[in-house]
């Protein structure tokens, strides 16, 4: 018998406001009975509808909610969402790279799918989109003609899911690196063992942002495979790329051959480190980009992760010039932007800089922001003139 998931009183406020996320400490009673993974009807205490979507109760998300109809979850409903969301972004003129699918913001909680060119990356992160794999695949096929998808579910948070890490080709073959082009520039995308899926498309207008402030000397630390540091490098004097992975700052020297760039160095080690020894030879730079990765993976970690982003901001200002610019940002959804504007603030205090907010963005437009679910909104990125 189908499962009728009951909430406690006044817990489908959040549901209602947008969020598609059903935790198990919001529910009142379950009536029925079926397996994990299987479609459940969603409603209020006094039995309201609010939607259906697919059960686990191995997971702290009880549901996922995607329905708000009586549509059928069938491979025709994954192609008519899968289609939508790619519309959306051909209609901004996003055409050779770009998120295709965002998964809750898009109607398909826990799908990503990127698009590398002629080759699609995919993310399966819940118990119901993996046991419906094939009717993915099969709509992404229909919808995108690709040479091949891979998948990259190599993530710690399937475990919540009950779901083992996977990777490995969905369709087609995938090769090794895939050949973008973002901003202008041509970059090879490691699709099978980049970060995430291969890489952080939603840092792409940011890198393209900082190209007006790129005079002179540049640092860019966490520079990963050279996003920032290649768009820097197009206006700047000389950039300096910093990452603790030597893979990467191969990657950063083949991506700059790729395009005739010259002026980039690289730096191995730790951009702690690396930032006070620059400090402690005395080396100044007219723009430095800090790109970390997240520094918390739950709100019990949000204090301390506020302190990491004062500390690393405060040798990244003692490296500006008077006048120059540090380009700033946070991904960790846990720590808000009211709060990482006050870490920030913070770090400029005890480094002495008078600092202004020039710019203030987000993740790029193909990484849309639901409102109601707060979870797709997790960049923070911030310019600052530094005198």
């Amino acid at each position: 018998m189908p499962i009728t998931v009951y909430l406690k009183k006044g817990e489908e406020k959040r549901i209602l406001a947008g969020s598609p996320f059903v935790y198990a400490n919001e529910v009142s009673r379950l009536e029925g009975k079926d397996k994990n993974g299987s479609l459940a009807t969603v409603r209020t205490l006094e039995g309201r509808y609010l939607g259906r979507g697919y059960l686990n109760h191995a997971s702290k998300i009880l549901v996922r909610i995607f329905l708000r109809g009586d549509e059928e979850d069938n491979e025709e409903l994954f192609y008519a969402r899968i289609h939508a969301a790619n519309a959306f972004r051909r209609g901004l003129g996003y055409d050779n790279c770009y998120r295709a699918v965002f998964g809750e913001a898009d109607g398909l909680p826990a799908f990503i799918c990127d698009k590398y060119g002629d080759y699609l990356s995919v993310q399966i992160l819940s118990l119901g989109m993996y046991l419906r794999k094939k009717e993915l695949v099969n709509a992404l096929v229909r919808e995108f003609s690709p040479k091949g998808i891979y998948e990259r579910s190599d993530v710690s948070v399937r475990k919540k899911e009950g779901l083992p890490e996977e990777t490995g080709v969905l369709y087609g073959e995938v090769p090794d690196a895939a050949e973008i082009c973002e901003n202008g520039l041509k970059m090879t995308v490691d699709i099978k063992h980049g970060q995430k899926t291969g890489y952080f498309l939603d840092q792409k207008e940011n890198r393209a942002a900082v190209r007006r402030y790129a005079k002179g000397e540049v640092l860019d630390c966490f520079c990963n495979s050279g996003g920032f540091s290649l768009n820097a490098a197009t206006a700047a004097d000389r950039v300096t790329a910093v990452d603790v992975s030597p893979s990467a700052l191969a990657q950063v020297a083949q991506n700059a051959a790729l395009n005739g760039i010259t002026n980039i160095e690289t730096v191995c080690g730790d951009a702690f480190q690396v930032l006070r020894a620059l400090r402690a030879e005395g080396r100044e730079f007219d723009l430095v980009i800090l790109d970390p990765p997240a520094f918390c993976k739950s709100a019990a970690e949000t204090k301390d992760a506020c302190r990491g982003y004062s500390d690393l901001n405060f040798s990244g200002l003692k490296l500006v010039k008077k006048g120059g610019f540090l380009a700033t940002c946070s991904c960790s959804h846990y720590v808000p932007l009211p709060l990482f504007e006050k870490a920030v603030a913070e770090a400029a205090l005890r480094a002495g800089r008078r600092v202004q907010r020039v710019e203030l963005r987000s993740q790029a437009p193909d990484h849309p922001v639901l409102f109601g679910a707060e979870e797709t909104g997790y960049l923070k990125f911030l310019i600052l003139r530094v005198e």
